[in-house]
């Protein structure tokens, strides 16, 4: 299983929502998120005083999904979040050991 976070523009969201669904990817947790890379921040004026924003906003999606898919998955989120400005986000893949849903006691792959 591999768990998969991006970090991602929120007018994106829907559109990446959208391709996880088409890949088979039925549930997602989203995280309102600020955060700067390369992107910096920029400057805004705000009654007339000039002012530094340094965290933008940001959603950061998580799923965890089996080895099969995985890399559809990235490649689905990849496609949908990209504008080709700077500042499109990440994508982190890693490895997850175990799942367990509390509610019916499924582990790993049955469980997600």
């Amino acid at each position: 299983m591999k768990k998969i976070e991006a970090i991602i523009k929120p007018f994106k969201l829907d559109e990446v929502k959208e391709a996880l669904h088409e890949v088979g990817v039925s549930g997602i947790t989203v995280t309102e998120a600020k955060g700067f890379g390369r992107q910096k921040g920029h400057t805004e004026l705000y009654r007339g005083a000039e002012y530094v924003v340094d965290f933008l906003p940001k959603v950061k999606l998580e799923v965890v999904v089996s080895d099969e898919i995985a890399e559809r998955v990235v490649e689905a989120i990849a496609a949908a979040a990209q504008t080709g400005r700077i500042g499109d986000g990440k994508i982190f893949v890693t490895n997850i050991e175990s799942a367990l849903r509390i509610r019916t006691g499924e582990k790993n792959n049955d469980a997600i």
